[in-house]
């Protein structure tokens, strides 16, 4: 029978690994701990779902969004050429096709912070911190 030689992994290398894992576990874990002290460990838990279910979101709806930026600003070039060199109208393609919400946030889900696929152009957008505000008011003589 043939013997075969197993690398040790308690060489040099191996303890400078070991070590480098013992000490970011130990920091992430001190990292964690003021949180948990203050008494929050449900407002930690409920933040750290919605952190959660904002990275998966975004894993869908991020190159979804870019497909429909990059689709946008080829029909925006086609647009563009086809009218003979009219930027309002490439500029109007682009704007409503590149501009908007990249990725989802936590605040996004609370409804804190406006998700916005088809963009506009900063004049028409809402102030921040004005989701669901009234769109068109009554007229001052009524």
């Amino acid at each position: 029978m043939t013997s075969r030689k197993t690398r040790s992994t308690t060489g040099a290398f191996g303890r400078t690994r070991r070590w480098i894992c013992v000490c970011t576990t130990g920091v992430l874990l001190l990292g964690a701990a003021p949180s948990a002290w203050a008494g929050g460990s449900e407002h930690v838990a409920a933040e750290g779902g919605l952190g959660m279910a904002a990275a998966i979101s975004s894993l869908i709806y991020g190159p979804t969004k870019t497909v429909y930026a990059l689709g946008g600003t080829v029909i925006a070039g086609c647009a563009w050429v086809f009218t003979g060199g009219d930027t309002r109208v490439a500029s109007t393609v682009i704007t409503r096709s590149v501009r908007g919400t990249y990725v989802i946030t936590p605040e996004t889900l609370k409804g804190r912070q406006e998700l916005e696929f088809v963009g506009r152009a900063p004049e028409y957008r809402s102030q921040p911190g004005a989701v669901g505000e009234q769109v068109a008011a009554a007229p001052e003589a009524w």
